[in-house]
């Protein structure tokens, strides 16, 4: 695995619904020619592993997105 870290471990709190959130950490790495965004709950456990699209790549605000959607859409069914 060819693998390097484009962002480091970074907290966030993910605004769900009104007056819920989620507290969780990510990071975003490249491997080889693909980026991904790794989201896991702050004890470590992992949530979801998401392979960015191109337009996306780098785009600290970008990570953001899809960090919600990813906690939104995906991780809560």
């Amino acid at each position: 695995m060819n693998e390097a870290t484009v962002q480091d471990w970074t907290e966030s709190q993910v605004l769900l619904t009104f007056d819920n959130h989620r507290e969780v950490k990510y990071r975003v790495y490249r491997d080889g020619g693909r980026h991904f965004q790794e989201i896991r709950e702050l004890d470590g456990a992992p949530i979801h592993t998401l392979e960015l699209p191109n337009g996306m790549k780098l785009e600290k605000s970008s990570y953001e997105v899809l960090l919600r959607f990813v906690l939104l859409e995906i991780a809560a069914r």
